[in-house]
């Protein structure tokens, strides 16, 4: 579809199914870069972080991320770790957890307008993320323009909740009022892309905000 949509286009489009009124975001890979490699290059031998940070996690580093997204703590964790990994690659990973922030070194081209954009259009506009209760903070302290622009953010490492389980959604739903088949949600991992579908969303994997904008035109949704 092109990206260039008239709003004749998009009222036609807005007729075919119930109008969208809430737009939802994923935070890492779509608001924010999240860069591991970002935190670790030029502190560590770069042998050592062209492993950790190997498609296939070697070193376990998004393994380990993924259950504090789950709702474990660090300290819960850190044993398996050293258990596991060795004293050296849990010391990096201990380093890696505390300088998050270097990990998160921009907001993704286009996101703040994008948000900005729906709001001013009277959408909704809300957070779903799977980020530990730990280093969520760092987020809105880097980007505060983010907490401004969403109008709440469900975060899984608080909820013990973890997309794609529907429950996530659902308590979502709930917490900001939304309709299913009313809401649109962006993530840039196709599982969590069809854990939404699952529950009556329409979903998109991210890919730009230019191409967030033509997804979104597609279903009727108007910006200026």
């Amino acid at each position: 579809m092109s990206e260039h949509i008239t709003i004749a286009d998009a009222v036609a489009a807005r007729a075919d199914g119930a109008p969208v009124t809430d737009v939802v975001f994923d935070f890492c890979g779509v608001l924010l870069d999240w860069n591991t490699r970002a935190c670790l290059q030029g502190r560590f031998p770069d042998e050592t972080v062209d492993r950790i940070c190997a498609d296939d996690d070697p070193c376990g580093f998004f393994r380990y991320e993924d259950r504090m997204d789950a709702g474990e703590d660090f300290d819960a964790i850190w044993p398996d770790v050293v258990r596991e990994q060795g004293e050296r690659i849990a010391a990096i990973f201990r380093y890696y957890i505390g300088h998050y922030g270097d990990a998160l070194p921009r907001m993704l081209p286009g996101m703040e307008a994008l948000l900005a954009d729906l709001r001013r259009a009277g959408y909704g506009v809300w957070g779903l993320t799977n980020w530990s209760h730990e280093t969520f903070h760092i987020a809105f302290e880097r980007f505060p323009s983010i907490e401004r622009l969403l109008g709440g953010t469900v975060v899984s490492g608080v909820e013990k909740l973890h997309k794609p389980d529907a429950a996530i959604y659902r308590l979502a739903e709930r917490r900001f009022g939304l309709t299913p088949a009313r809401t649109v949600f962006f993530d840039d991992t196709a599982r969590n892309v069809e854990g939404a579908r699952a529950v009556g969303w329409h979903a998109f994997r991210f890919v730009t905000a230019e191409r967030a904008r033509a997804d979104l035109a597609s279903l009727g949704v108007v910006l200026d």
